[in-house]
């Protein structure tokens, strides 16, 4: 198997893509003055945190709360919990942001896990979409949409969780 890997995002390309991401969030929810971000643990949650604070930079007059949700992504039935109780989310616009879409899988178990609550809208944000859908989820927004291999593997690293300089290979 071949080491050679491709950089596809740097520091700066994911801070003006996340940028990007917060202000389509902000249009799509023009009317909202409460926005839930479900980030998916782990980096999809640091990655949600991220756009909190750029939310709030952009907007701060509107309620940016942030709900992490652990999924147990071994198994075939869903098994999700929550840091806050899901009916924080009632009522709410609701953004569930990842890092990677691959085959649709984690993102369908964190929509799950919101099911029985009633929501004003449900999106989803990642920061890069490899369009290799198994199931019926798409990214609403997205920092960077790639073409891809199933046997190639997208790696994003984020500062405060890896303990390394942002960035985002393909290898």
């Amino acid at each position: 198997m071949s080491t050679k890997r491709t950089l596809i995002l740097n520091k700066e390309q994911i801070l003006q893509k996340s940028k990007r991401i917060a202000y389509q969030i902000l249009e799509d929810n023009f009317d909202e003055s409460h926005i839930v971000l479900v980030g998916i643990a782990d980096r999809g949650y640091v990655f949600a945190q991220r756009l909190q604070k750029i939310l709030q930079g952009f907007a701060p007059d509107k309620e940016i709360e942030l709900v992490k949700v652990s999924i147990n992504k071994v198994k075939r039935s869903l098994e999700a919990s929550t840091d806050l109780p899901i009916e924080t989310a009632k009522d709410k616009a609701v953004i569930v942001v990842d890092d990677v879409l691959n085959s649709g899988r984690t993102l369908a178990y964190a929509l799950g896990a919101f099911i029985n609550v009633p929501l004003k809208k449900m999106r989803t944000a990642v920061l890069i979409d490899r369009s290799h859908p198994q199931f019926p989820v798409h990214s609403t927004f997205y920092g960077q949409k790639l073409s891809t291999i199933l046997k190639e593997n997208v790696e994003v690293y984020l500062e405060e969780f890896d303990k390394q300089e942002d960035a985002a290979w393909l290898a």
